[in-house]
């Protein structure tokens, strides 16, 4: 524990992909400046679509290989964020992409949703209290936009945090640690309004566009309490992440589209809301470190 680095953060996500979308200037910006930064995906996103038509016998309808090549895809984004722990919570397949919400795969037997939270968040216990992270990151109660593995990987962090401070709790999966900040991920309304603005008058590669709706985590601008505004190299950065999960996310510029093919913009400051702990920066004003006011 002495040799850990002075900050760390913690992302828990539910599938690969999910990271590089929501926090990869974030990632990149801490990793860049010597943070332990950690990444735990829930599942192998086992259930996504397939853009590539050359992969598209890798679907969960098919050859069913989806997740292990996603590994792969992680793997690639993880190193273009310069980020060296990823995990997957329990080992990579110890739980199932459940499928969007109300699909026969929820029920599914091994499926994340399907799993008991106090099943689950053990496994993220043990992480907790080895990298001992300050800075927690993840979704809001509705997983950003309603998606069951967004979900339960909200609950699973929310629910691991609480147990992993308990020094009652299951010792033998290390000290007792606290995190002082929990932040979820989030979207200001006019900021995404302006993107959309932007790429309609621009136009993409993509044959139609997304709507403010389609984005997770859009609120209100006095929800945001802080802003990670990525310098040139980290937004190359999040844009070479985020082209490396290429079966789930198709990138053009400062656009993207997931398989629906639908454009949208691929921000390259990213916010949040401070949901646990307390605000380092001067009342009134914005964090522009998640670490602000956090001691070693």
């Amino acid at each position: 524990m002495p040799d850990l680095p002075a900050r760390r953060l913690l992302l828990v996500h539910a599938h690969p992909d999910d990271e590089s979308i929501n926090n990869g200037v974030t990632m990149a910006r801490y990793a860049a400046e010597g943070a332990l930064v950690t990444l735990v995906t829930c599942t192998l996103g086992e259930e996504g679509e397939v853009i590539p038509p050359g992969l598209a016998h890798l679907a969960p309808d098919r050859e069913d290989r989806l997740g292990p090549h996603r590994v792969g895809e992680l793997a690639a984004a993880m190193a273009a964020l310069g980020v060296t722990d990823h995990r997957f919570l329990g080992g990579p397949g110890r739980f199932r992409d459940s499928g969007m919400m109300g699909v026969e795969q929820n029920r599914r037997d091994g499926a994340f949703w399907n799993t008991h939270v106090d099943t689950a968040a053990p496994y993220l216990v043990e992480v907790i209290r080895e990298t001992r992270p300050q800075v927690l990151v993840t979704y809001d109660p509705d997983g950003g936009y309603g998606h069951p593995d967004h979900i339960q990987a909200h609950r699973v962090a929310t629910r691991a945090a609480e147990l992993a401070a308990d020094p009652d709790f299951r010792p033998d999966l290390g000290p007792a640690h606290a995190i002082a900040k929990v932040y979820w991920n989030r979207v200001p309304r006019p900021v995404v309004e302006a993107g959309f603005a932007r790429l309609r008058a621009e136009g993409s590669a993509f044959p139609a566009v997304a709507a403010v709706g389609d984005v997770p985590g859009v609120v209100d601008e006095d929800r945001i309490t802080a802003e990670i505004a990525g310098t040139p190299e980290q937004a190359a950065r999040k844009s070479a992440a985020m082209a490396a999960h290429a079966t789930q996310v198709a990138v053009d510029g400062p656009f993207f589209a997931l398989s629906n093919d639908l454009g949208q913009p691929l921000l390259t400051t990213e916010y949040y809301e401070l949901a646990h702990g307390t605000s380092g920066a001067p009342e009134g004003e914005r964090e522009t470190d998640l670490f602000a006011g956090v001691t070693a």
